[in-house]
């Protein structure tokens, strides 16, 4: 069935602003403006960038309420069809904090190691979500999906290898950062797979609208790290942190180098608005497509970032790379279910229909020599 124009344009916004919200945070990232402290010093801050990412979520909320309330006032007799409104919007305070924790240290990974190998990596959720599937919603994990989740880990390894190989040729020489920020991200991973299974055990039975369940937690998480951020502050962080202060987190010192370099603005910006636009467009292609089709949106999301990298010159080709996305794209395709079983069923059933024709053929041609003959006709058992 062909995609219809309403449904090519979500897909490609999917992409886009998916692609936009990585590149604008590592942009971001490779940026240097004048400080607090007068001097010029790169753009650190993942923790206020994360409050930006909520807040771009939080605004999903705010557009569900606007739309709510354009309904009731051009419908005042008939209530609107929201789904769900019976419910405690606490029950996304959990999530909300998974959300936070996993969003954090994945922007602390990626000021640390490259926008492609922090897309790629992301696929490793999968890994996590079905052992903790396996372990706390007793699910059923098929020998196709133990294989897929098998391949998985050979690609996250050949990402891995091909960083820690050739992450001191490229534009980020520190390897020892590249490698901690490829292990910053893996660990996010758990804890994003820990907000899943969350969602699926306590959240899913209520049948909340997706953009008011992604406005919620957007809500929580930016009040919660909002309030984190000043008391990072206060905590001194020694080597970790690369801000002249050498604060957790400075959320002064990040306004005033937002405001003395418009690219570190824009970045921002993109960053807060893209993910609002990617959030929509994710949820609407899940609803007029299918989830399917969304983490092959996803896929395709993830070589754009790779290409744009190349092309900016943000990386070096890197051909073991290449390797391990492909062999990852592998293993998701087979865990999900899509393109690689999918196709081996239909040639399956391509070559049995196939040699089904030819015994039909080859009994067909038989009867016809046999009656051709004489023997496979009806004889009078009288005759001599």
């Amino acid at each position: 069935m062909a995609w219809t124009a309403k449904q090519m344009l979500l897909a490609v916004m999917m992409v886009i602003t998916g692609s936009i919200n990585t590149l604008s945070t590592k942009w971001a990232d490779r940026q240097s403006a004048e400080g607090r402290d007068g001097n010029v010093h790169s753009f650190d801050h993942p923790f206020l960038q994360a409050v930006g990412m909520f807040l771009g979520e939080f605004s999903c909320l705010i557009v569900f309420q606007i739309i709510k309330t354009y309904n009731r006032v051009r419908h005042p007799n008939q209530e609107p069809n929201l789904g769900n409104q019976s419910f405690n919007p606490l029950i996304f305070l959990p999530p909300a904090l998974c959300d936070m924790c996993g969003t954090s240290l994945m922007y602390v990974g990626l000021n640390l190691t490259f926008a492609s190998s922090f897309q790629m990596l992301r696929g490793a959720v999968i890994i996590f979500t079905a052992l903790l599937s396996v372990a706390f919603l007793g699910s059923t994990i098929r020998k196709v999906m133990w294989t897929g989740i098998f391949i998985i880990l050979v690609g996250l390894a050949l990402v891995g290898v091909s960083d820690i190989i050739f992450g001191n040729t490229g534009a980020q020489t520190d390897t020892n950062g590249i490698i901690a920020g490829d292990l910053l991200i893996i660990m996010a991973q758990i804890i994003a797979a820990v907000q899943m299974v969350y969602e699926e055990k306590f959240v899913t039975r209520y049948s909340i609208p997706a953009m008011q369940a992604v406005g919620w937690e957007g809500f929580f998480g930016f009040i919660v790290l909002g309030i984190l951020n000043i008391i990072f502050f206060y905590i001194d962080a020694g080597a970790f942190s690369k801000l002249p202060t050498h604060k957790l987190e400075d959320p002064i010192d990040a306004f005033i180098q937002i405001g003395n370099n418009w690219k570190i603005l824009l970045a921002t910006v993109g960053n807060v608005v893209s993910i609002a636009f990617f959030n929509f467009a994710g949820i609407s292609v899940t609803k007029e497509l299918s989830a399917t089709t969304r983490m092959v949106l996803d896929s395709v999301r993830t070589l754009f970032i790779w290409l744009i990298t190349l092309f900016l010159a943000w990386q070096d080709f890197q051909i073991l790379q290449l390797v391990g996305f492909v062999i990852l794209l592998s293993g998701m395709c087979l865990y999900n279910n899509i393109i690689i079983v999918p196709a081996f069923r239909y040639c399956q059933e391509r070559r049995r229909a196939g040699r089904h024709m030819t015994q039909v053929g080859g009994e067909h041609e038989r009867l016809v020599n046999d009656t051709a003959s004489g023997t496979g006709g009806f004889q009078d058992p009288t005759a001599t």
